[in-house]
């Protein structure tokens, strides 16, 4: 039998995998990864050898099982028979669903299943990895009227929230209205907190959150939290603690930066009081729904990058939003108190030639 053709870590993987699911089944014959033994060699000590392929197709869709994404999308490409059993539907279903409970709502499933081209498997390649910090490109394909937000929020890898939330975006009402979508509003109630005694600030620290904003209409989709606070602070006047979630885009032609923030409010014995998403400017400055949708609909449109690297950097990368901010904060400052100056200078030099026409006249 031809050896895989694939990468050694992935086949590696799932060579770790087949030895814990040996376990399972002790009847089956010793699997020899591609990058050890030749395909000649028979037995090993009286051992039945063979490849990872020759295994019954039952076993291996076990095995495929236990891979996440990244792992089950590198080991699809390892062989024709690996691609045709990673193609199932159902892998990549339950996956979805382990990993964003939101997903397996009635809305959203039936949405993924019919305005994605692969279903399940086409979502995940649009949710999963994080949103890069690239210039969004400047075209609207098509008009964006209507918004879906799958939000699931977890802490220490356990469920804590989970929502699905409609947005209507063709009324007069949204376009002109600061964009803001709220999840978890303080008038409904809260989700029951996390088993044991944790504080508001530690389990602000161990939350993950997953935002998945889903465009019905053209079967994109997008995941615009950074998966990890970027920042944890309590607030000066109710001492609750905020989580604040950000990606950080560019927008085209001006450059500017702008962030999708989700804002995490925790109370002191750690139960999660407010969940909600804006759109901001360089200046602080919610945008209204019209411009929002628009950075929206670009992000969605555009690329994706490597989620391990891009979760490293999400922090650095808001950091350095911050910094510009707080930058651009101090210039218009400045400009402005030369601009007081002037008027200041401006107001003493008429007022001196208006003393000086009524006395020296």
């Amino acid at each position: 039998m031809a050896p895989i053709n694939a990468s050694v870590s992935s086949v590696y993987s799932l060579y770790k995998l087949f030895t814990r699911t040996y376990i399972c089944f002790p009847s089956l014959p010793v699997v020899r990864p591609i990058f050890m033994a030749s395909p000649s060699s028979a037995t090993v000590s009286g051992v039945g050898l063979t490849t990872i392929s020759a295994l019954p197709a039952d076993i291996l869709t076990h095995i495929l099982q236990l891979l996440d994404g990244p792992t089950l999308a590198s080991v699809s490409c390892a062989s024709s028979h690996l691609h045709a059993l990673s193609s199932d539907p159902r892998l990549w279903h339950n996956l979805c669903r382990s990993m964003w409970p939101s997903s397996d709502h009635p809305r959203v499933s039936h949405l993924i299943s019919t305005a994605f081209s692969d279903a399940h498997h086409s979502f995940f390649s649009d949710s999963f990895p994080l949103l890069p910090l690239h210039p969004l490109s400047p075209r609207v394909p098509h008009p964006l009227h209507h918004l879906i937000s799958a939000v699931d929020l977890h802490h220490c890898g356990i469920p804590v929230f989970s929502k699905v939330l409609e947005t209507e975006t063709r009324t007069g009402w949204f376009f002109s209205s600061p964009f803001r979508i709220d999840a978890l509003d303080r008038k409904d109630p809260p989700p029951p907190p996390p088993p044991g005694e944790i504080s508001g600030e530690t389990l602000a620290a161990d939350l993950t959150l997953s935002w998945i904003l889903i465009d019905p209409s053209g079967g994109r989709a997008a995941n615009l939290s950074s998966l990890r606070p970027v920042s944890v602070q309590r607030h000066w006047l109710s001492g609750e603690i905020q989580a604040r979630f950000a990606t950080v885009l560019i927008a085209e032609p001006e450059g500017e930066w702008i962030t999708c923030g989700v804002l995490v409010t925790c109370g002191e014995c750690g139960e999660v009081r407010e969940v909600s998403m804006q759109v901001e400017d360089m200046d602080g400055m919610s945008l209204n729904g019209r411009d929002s949708l628009v950075i929206l609909q670009r992000a969605m449109e555009g690329g994706r990058a490597t989620k391990e690297r891009e979760i490293e950097r999400m922090r650095e990368r808001y950091g350095e939003y911050v910094r510009r901010k707080r930058e651009k904060k101090e210039k218009k400052l400045r400009r402005e108190g030369r601009l007081d100056l002037a008027c200041v200078l401006l107001g003493v030099h008429v007022f001196s030639s208006f003393l000086w026409f009524v006395f020296f006249r």
